[in-house]
């Protein structure tokens, strides 16, 4: 697991909506935009459902997350983060737990999550490299 850089870290407590990338059953591309948040050192996502992306999970954790940051008056090209990572599905009570807490990031700090509670899943994924524009991206020269 690569170390997230504390410019990346605060950029993801931020709340930036995250393209997910898995692999369908076919090899073909699935993407849908997940919340995501810190667990310690781990990013992590919420589900209350078992939806394609947690199948996919399940039989090829290689993912990518990809996510923008905040833009910048004058910028020709907004910073962003590309994650590449292997991913694991937990199944787990506290899944409305996380989504209840990133509920406060995304929409309103004095907001709850709207699903009743229940057992769900969380994912967490172990970024292998970290890429994009910003100070978060490794000198590699």
């Amino acid at each position: 697991m690569t170390e997230l850089p504390l410019s990346l870290r605060e950029l993801i407590e931020s709340g930036p909506l995250a393209h997910l990338s898995t692999i369908n059953a076919d090899g073909s591309p699935q993407v849908t935009v997940i919340w995501i948040g810190l667990d310690g050192d781990d990013i992590v996502s919420g589900h209350m459902a078992r939806h394609a992306k947690l199948r996919n999970i399940e039989r090829d954790p290689r993912v990518t997350l990809s996510f923008v940051a905040p833009p910048v008056a004058g910028a020709l090209l907004n910073e962003y983060a590309v994650l590449r990572a292997r991913a694991v599905v937990e199944p787990t009570e506290g899944a409305w737990d996380l989504l209840n807490r990133l509920t406060k990031v995304y929409v309103a700090p004095d907001t709850d999550f709207p699903a009743p509670k229940g057992p769900g899943f969380i994912v967490r994924y172990s970024v292998e490299r970290v890429g994009g524009i910003g100070p978060w991206v490794p000198d590699r020269s």
